[in-house]
């Protein structure tokens, strides 16, 4: 199984998804550390209380003895709630001896400055008084343990931390895949209710992912039903156009002609007419709408110039020497013979209906890498820079003194669309004098 190209939607997923379950490890771990650390001991201000704990306990000792202590241990229980004796060794210095269970406790009590211990416990500290001897022994109070808030902590690490980053990780997730997915729909709704020009636009397209791979796809998928559809209402009005005029001449000849054979004649001229126009037209949509992969193969484009240079003397009355190729030998493009035959049967006809008297066209070509540039050029008037683009256009006549003559308008359209459908290029430019077709071919490689 191949695996997707380093620019995959699926990296970005598994990269999301890696960040999100490393975030919420790291986290809780890093967190959890830093709050045990922060609650494993006493703060400074609760050691300072339990101190002076202490040096109240050392007073009452040292100015009422036994009978203060009892005072002051009855006034600490009742005021922190917590158990707690003052004791000279094991001894007890209040009037109250040491129960077993205080002997016992007094096996497990602590310095306040060691750790408080695990969570669920009430942990007992002592603090000696100034002479060493004596201490005051006392359950830590549940308003003065550091970890109490531990709880709180954990609610927060184990639940509120993963619902904010799974949060955080839909966010993303919808940025990443939903968001380009509901431009797609929005479009794809927009080109369905009859909108031509609904685009994904560059905000997907420029993505490298499959969501832009897709996107570029509508979207070369949306200009091409566009250029279809206007190509198909321009030549549904232009076609009707052009056979009002042959029809109308029919109806006059039948009107007006009284020999049957001149009218026969008139009829067959105007029928072969739109014969031809039809099915250039038809042609032109084929090209255009089902863009069929043509078998392609070696031409060598000097005999083919040839076969051409003589069905055109023959048609125009042109002696050869005004059709000359001054293609160097051995030019050898990669196309289908027979429509690039009438691509370049198209353009030649083009140039001759538009050359002086005694004029030339000439075919000449350079190599340049994989491409054979090759040029047709005549020594016509040429055209207006800016209707160089206008004369590909279906049913383009730039000259008003022909109306109509022997084309109408499609030759080179058709001639376009058959270049682009070998992987070639046809554009025209102005030269000194008339006009050049340039068309570039890919070469043939023996």
């Amino acid at each position: 199984m191949r695996l997707p190209n380093r620019h995959s939607l699926l990296w970005k997923l598994i990269g999301l998804l890696a960040v999100l379950c490393l975030l919420v490890v790291s986290l809780q771990v890093d967190v959890s550390r830093r709050i045990y650390e922060a609650t494993a001991r006493l703060p400074a201000p609760t050691r300072y209380i339990l101190s002076e704990y202490a040096r109240q306990a050392e007073m009452a000792w040292r100015e009422r003895g036994a009978v203060g202590v009892d005072e002051f241990l009855k006034h600490l229980r009742a005021q922190e709630q917590v158990w707690a004796v003052v004791v000279d060794e094991h001894q007890s210095l209040s009037s109250q001896a040491l129960t077993t269970l205080e002997r016992r406790k007094l096996g497990f009590v602590r310095e306040i400055d060691w750790p408080v211990g695990r969570p669920g416990g009430r942990p007992a500290f002592y603090v000696p008084f100034s002479d060493g001897a004596a201490r005051l022994v006392m359950e830590l109070p549940l308003h003065l343990d550091p970890r109490q808030g531990r709880g709180l902590w954990d609610i927060l690490l184990r639940q509120v931390l993963p619902t904010c980053l799974a949060l955080l990780f839909g966010v993303l997730l919808y940025r990443v895949l939903i968001s380009p997915l509901v431009i797609l729909r929005r479009q794809a709704n927009a080109l369905s209710a009859g909108d031509l020009a609904a685009r994904v636009g560059p905000q997907v397209t420029h993505r490298r992912d499959e969501l832009g791979e897709l996107a570029r796809a509508f979207d070369h998928m949306a200009e091409r039903l566009e250029n279809t559809v206007v190509l198909q209402r321009r030549l549904l009005r232009d076609l009707s156009h052009e056979l009002r005029t042959p029809l109308s001449r029919l109806r006059v000849a039948g009107e007006r002609e009284p020999e049957p054979a001149a009218l026969r004649q008139r009829l067959e001229r105007e029928v072969q007419g739109m014969e031809r126009l039809i099915g250039n037209t038809l042609e032109l949509v084929w090209l255009d709408t089902e863009r069929p992969s043509m078998p392609v193969e070696a031409v060598e484009m000097e005999p083919l110039w040839d076969l051409l240079r003589e069905d055109a003397c023959f048609e125009s009355g042109w002696p050869r020497e005004r059709l000359p190729c001054e293609l160097p030998p051995g030019v050898w493009v990669l196309g289908n013979l027979n429509s690039l035959a009438q691509a370049l049967e198209n353009i030649l006809r083009n140039a001759i209906r538009h050359s002086p008297e005694h004029g030339v066209v000439r075919l000449s070509g350079v190599l340049e890498g994989d491409f054979w540039h090759l040029c047709i050029q005549d020594q016509g008037p040429g055209i207006e820079p800016d209707q160089l683009e206008q004369i590909f256009l279906p049913f383009t006549r730039l000259n008003a003194a022909r109306p109509g003559g022997d084309g109408y308008g499609l030759g080179l359209s058709i001639a376009r669309s058959i270049v682009q459908l070998q992987g070639g290029q046809l554009w025209a430019q102005n030269t000194t004098p008339g006009l050049c077709l340039h068309l570039r071919l890919k070469v043939y490689k023996l």
